[in-house]
């Protein structure tokens, strides 16, 4: 057999590369999100914004982004996950560049509410993508690559911003570069992404054969749905209400050390700003290594014969204690390093919780029902992001400490665990 026989004959990667992209987007997402926060001291300067309209601005984005998770679910299982992610990609890239020509903050505000919008779809269309090109135990996995980005972007995000507001000299020239390159990464997305592997140029037999196999093992398992019928009938699930409190515990403790992290490290351990920098940069990767690695571990041992309510709840239980414990130790010790290191510890397992949090929809719901599923899920996890920054900071201005606020993070890893407990991960809900 000849040596081009023998490559021909070689399964494919589409699929991986397909989330390898998702990665990207997801990253670029969250690095566009950065830009404000990074902008807001020059921004704050030229608009003349007091503290509570710069926070109104800040928080914004999260008013619109909320609400369009569930609406985005269902499109993408309606319009199919392709056109959705590419259009949310060039839309958002629109609104970051559109920003750089506010002329005042309630211009700029409704950027934001526009950018809110256009991210809403990005990770329902991610987990739609899931349900239709991986396998039951890859799927882990490539909720860790979408899943990771948010970790990765909040990492090097403040660095890009940085850097492109000091070569480019403004605040609104970044603005306009950071624009200009998502809208040319959902053109590449709508190049290259598919919504079955079926239609993928690139793809060969022996990879189209295995993920239908598959899937056809699958299909054999899950209950008759009928189509349509209410979004409430979900939550008539246990599994659904565990499933949505723990990537709400998830979010709470990630978003709350997104916002308040280079405060907290700044006003209480004396960083100066190179090496908050440094350290932002440093626990954030950590998280995005905890999730990639979680995810690969969760699916092959899944993969060898464990059940799933094995696996996952060992994994998220594991994960979810050593967080509370990792956020105790920081309340304690004194010294800056172990302080930073403590953080790496709780992000890593923070993040490894988090890509077996977006894997669980698709093991939830028919692939029918897989991205409303995801949009329910982060409807629910993302009112976080409107409470938990508001909530910091009213503990650190009643009690003068951080104190409690470390202690808030480790009363909900702890109740993460409660949560996780209650999801059956083994059964395909009839909805």
């Amino acid at each position: 057999m000849s040596v081009s026989s023998v490559q021909s004959m070689r399964m494919t990667n589409v699929r991986w590369k397909i989330f390898l992209l998702l990665l990207a987007l997801v990253s670029i997402n969250y690095i566009d999100r950065a830009a404000l926060s990074v902008a807001m001291p020059s921004i704050a300067q030229e608009f003349d914004l007091t503290p509570e309209r710069q926070g109104l601005i800040l928080s914004s984005f999260f008013w619109t982004y909320l609400f369009m998770q569930v609406p985005s679910g269902m499109l993408a299982d309606k319009l199919k996950p392709r056109a959705l992610i590419a259009a949310a990609t060039v839309g958002w890239g629109f609104f970051q560049a559109l920003g750089a020509f506010s002329s005042g903050w309630f211009l700029l505000l409704l950027t934001r509410l526009g950018l809110g919008v256009t991210e809403a779809p990005i990770y329902p269309g991610g987990g739609k993508l899931n349900a239709l090109w991986l396998t039951q135990n890859e799927r882990t996995r490539g909720a860790a690559l979408l899943d990771g980005g948010s970790a990765l972007g909040s990492g090097v995000g403040a660095v890009v911003v940085a850097t492109l507001m000091a070569v480019l000299g403004s605040w609104r020239a970044a603005f306009v570069v950071a624009g200009v390159g998502t809208i040319l990464c959902g053109i590449w997305a709508w190049w290259y992404i598919r919504n079955t592997p079926r239609e993928h140029p690139s793809i060969n037999e022996e990879e189209v054969a295995y993920i239908e196999r598959a899937h056809a093992e699958e299909d054999a398992n899950e209950p008759n749905v009928a189509p349509g019928g209410s979004l409430l009938r979900f939550f008539a699930f246990r599994s659904v209400w565990g499933m949505c409190l723990s990537h709400t515990c998830t979010n709470l403790i990630f978003f709350g050390l997104m916002t308040w992290l280079p405060t907290y490290l700044f006003k209480v351990h004396g960083f100066d700003l190179k090496s908050l920098g440094g350290a932002t940069f440093l626990i954030f990767f950590c998280g995005f290594v905890g999730e990639v690695l979680g995810g690969n571990l969760a699916d092959k041992w899944k993969a060898s014969g464990a059940s799933a309510n094995r696996v996952y709840r060992t994994m998220m239980v594991v994960g979810a204690l050593a967080v509370s414990l990792a956020m105790l130790g920081v309340a304690y010790v004194r010294a800056p390093f172990m302080v930073v290191a403590l953080l790496c510890v709780a992000l890593f397992f923070l993040r490894w919780c988090g890509g077996c949090n977006w894997a669980t929809p698709a093991m939830l719901a028919t692939r029918a029902r897989a991205g409303t599923l995801n949009g329910i899920m982060n409807f629910v996890g993302n009112i976080a992001g409107i409470f938990v920054p508001i909530f910091i900071g009213y503990i650190v201005q009643t009690t003068g400490s951080y104190f409690l606020a470390l202690m808030f993070f480790v009363a909900v890893a702890i109740f993460q665990v409660l949560c996780v407990l209650n999801i059956n991960y083994q059964r395909k809900l009839p909805v």
